[in-house]
Order: structure tokens, then sequence, then C-alpha cells
């Protein structure tokens, strides 16, 4: 079968799967060999520009055009039998009506499946809806299979470690912008409740929205991870000021303490693939760091490790 994925968590999904995609959005670099393959689609949004100049980019796109574009020249030419797209957020990816339309006037004779994940649970049932389709089924229900057992084992160290410590969930949150401020949403609230913390912030399932900087500091989240959609840790690093710089930063819990945490937003936090359990278990190392492992330096960082 010819497919192809218009979001990074699709390809992901599909090569978890053991199918390779013909074609793939201008954003799917894992695994790395995804990067090598046709992209159908563009952005008209600078990834490499500031925070604050993106939100503007953002805003004007979405006036005019739309952030992305459906190049109808390259999806025609790998002429796929099933596009995998998301309904979740036109920001993040192309969304599936564009693609439809283009599918349509292409006249191509394709299935257009949506994602539209906002939780774990949806997570796992967009992969077996995408392993059913890609003719998959048994691998896509071994892989929820293991994502889920590692999701209980997550649970269950949490739930044991609350007992035997009165409960001493602390508050986090998580950014997932940073000018403006964006209190991460869809699946993170469950995620971390999961790892053990208190997400009071957003509701899970919600879209993630701008929030003002003040009600970060009334919440004052005893553990900060900072992950903006999109950014790497480079990235990430490069636009820290962006609340660092904000009044009261240095009289917040987390920053006192030393729990302020740096995550590659682009490949863990935002991207509802097969990682975002990798991320659940970050979350837990984050929120009880004596009781799971170190996340891998190339995907967390404390604040004090980024700026030395």
């Amino acid at each position: 079968m010819r497919v192809v994925t218009l979001i990074p968590s699709a390809t992901e999904i599909v090569y978890a799967l053991g199918v390779e995609p013909v074609g793939v959005s201008h954003e799917c670099d894992y695994p790395p060999e995804a990067a090598d393959l046709p992209s159908v689609n563009r952005s008209r949004v600078d990834p490499e520009a500031s925070s604050a100049e993106i939100n503007e980019q953002v805003a004007e796109a979405e006036a005019g055009d739309g952030v992305y574009a459906v190049d109808r020249e390259a999806l025609a030419a790998v002429d796929p039998d099933l596009v995998v797209t998301q309904g979740v957020c036109d920001v993040c990816a192309v969304d599936h009506v564009l693609v439809e339309e283009a599918v349509a006037d292409l006249g191509l004779d394709a299935e257009v499946l949506t994602m539209d994940v906002h939780s774990l649970a949806d997570l796992f049932e967009s992969i077996e809806h995408i392993g059913e389709a890609v003719g998959e089924r048994e691998a896509a229900t071994e892989l929820v299979g293991s994502l889920r057992e590692r999701v209980q084992a997550v649970e269950q160290t949490t739930a044991e470690t609350s007992a035997s410590n009165d409960d001493n969930s602390p508050r986090v949150a998580v950014l997932d912008w940073l000018d403006p401020v964006m209190v991460a949403g869809h699946w993170v609230p469950e995620m971390v409740e999961k790892a053990g913390g208190i997400y009071e912030m957003e509701d899970a399932g919600a879209h993630s929205r701008p929030r003002e900087w003040e009600e970060v500091r009334a919440y004052d989240p005893e553990v900060l991870v900072v992950a903006p959609c999109g950014f790497d840790l480079d990235q990430t690093r490069e636009n820290l000021a962006d609340v660092t710089e904000r009044p009261g930063w240095d009289e917040l819990s987390a920053v006192q303490s030393g729990r302020v945490h740096l995550v590659d937003g682009h490949h863990y936090v935002n991207r509802s693939g097969p990682r975002l359990v990798d991320t659940l278990e970050f979350l837990a190392a984050l929120i009880h760091p004596d009781e799971f492992d170190r996340p891998p330096a190339d995907a967390v960082q404390s604040l004090a490790a980024a700026r030395r």
C-alpha cells in the first residue's frame, strides 16, 4: 500500500507498524530516514524565527491562506492509496479539509484518514485505525499492548510513591509556547497526573491556549517544564529569555528549587505518536526523580545544565 503521512506522529506510527510511507510532511524527521522521503506539503511560517515572530507569522497566515499548503504536484506524483492527516490543530499540521479537497481535485483514488488525538486513549485508537487501514492489524495490537504496559508501569510506581509519601504530588506546569506564554493541554494534563503530578492550569483534552504570566505566577509551579511546540532543545535555549526575564521568574518555586526542565517539544511533548509514552516516562522522572531513570540528555535538560 502506498501511504502518505502528513503529520510526524502518523509517520512514526506507520514506521512502527513496518510500513514505509511514499510521502511525508516537511516536518517528518523520525525515524531519520523519513526526512529523505518526498515532502507533499509546505509551511508559510519560518520555523527558525523567534517565539514571538512565529506567533505573529502564524496569526498572519491564519488570516490569509492558512499556515500550510498541500503540494498538489508532489501529492499526485506519489499517487497514494491512503493519506493520513490530522484534525487537532491547524497550526500544528495541514488540516484534513485541505487534504480532502486536494485529493478530490486531483482525482486520486485515495482514502483520507484523520487523526484526532487529545489523550493517550485517542492515540492507541489511532494506532489501531491506522493498522487496520494499512493491513497491519496484528502489529498495531502488539504495539498498543506494549505501550499500555509501559503506561501501567508508570502508574503503578507513582501510586506506590504517593502512598508512601502521604501523596506529596507537586504542582506541575508545562509550557508549550513562550511568547505569548501557553500552557499545554490535550494529552499533557493526563500524562502529568499519571506521572504523579498535579496539573491545574488546563483540563485534560483541552486545547492549549495563551495565558497571562500572572496566572503562572499565581499557580506557582513546583515543577516547570518548558517544551515549546516545534522547538528542539537548541531552539528552546535560544528563546528562554521570553520567560526567564519576566517579572517574578526568580520567585517561582520551581526556579528556587532547581526544578525547571527543558524538553524537546518537537520530538516528544507536542507529537502525538508512540513516543508520547517516552514523554510520560520523562515526566515521571522529573516529578519523582528518585523512582525513575534519568531521561536522556538529548531529550531533557535541567535549566542549570542548559545555561552552562
